[in-house]
């Protein structure tokens, strides 16, 4: 067990964009870690940005409305699109929704995009922290399971 891989592996999983659709491909096919290693690791590394994003809305969004930046702009914009596109789902489904929005591991859905839309629906902390990561746990799962079968079906065409 090399520790750097599964930093690697951990980091990954803590990124934006890439979250455990990077991070598990990249400890099961390339680093070639067990899955239920890098399964862990990356379902953690993916949790502990939620710790400070969802905190740091709070805080960070006060500061860019009393000093507006491009970053300003930014955040306004994913928000106003976050709920354009959710809303109609979130008045039907409530908070579950964001275990639904958190676990489809697709581009722009995650924990990173649940935790905004978390705040943009008024969702407390201690209710939206659960629920994303139990949609970490889900999309981990659903991302593992789609790694290994694309391995083996990549063993049986070579």
């Amino acid at each position: 067990m090399d520790v750097v891989e599964f930093l690697e592996v951990f980091f990954a999983a803590m990124t934006p964009v890439g979250e455990l659709r990077l991070s598990i491909p990249l400890g099961i096919y390339t680093l070639n870690l067990p899955w239920y290693q890098v399964l862990l690791v990356s379902v953690v590394g993916n949790i502990i940005p939620v710790l400070f994003i969802i905190p740091g809305l709070h805080v960070g969004t006060r500061l860019l409305h009393r000093y507006p930046t491009f970053l300003t702009r930014i955040l306004d914009w994913r928000t106003e699109s976050l709920l354009q596109t959710y809303n109609a789902r979130f008045a039907k489904y409530g908070p579950a929704f964001l275990v639904v929005l958190v676990a489809i591991p697709l581009p722009i859905t995650g924990a990173w995009t649940g935790s905004l839309a978390s705040w943009a629906f008024g969702i407390p902390a201690k209710k939206a922290i659960p629920l994303i990561a139990l949609g970490v746990v889900f999309a981990g799962i659903i991302v593992t399971v789609l790694t290994e079968m694309g391995i083996k079906v990549g063993d049986v065409l070579t």
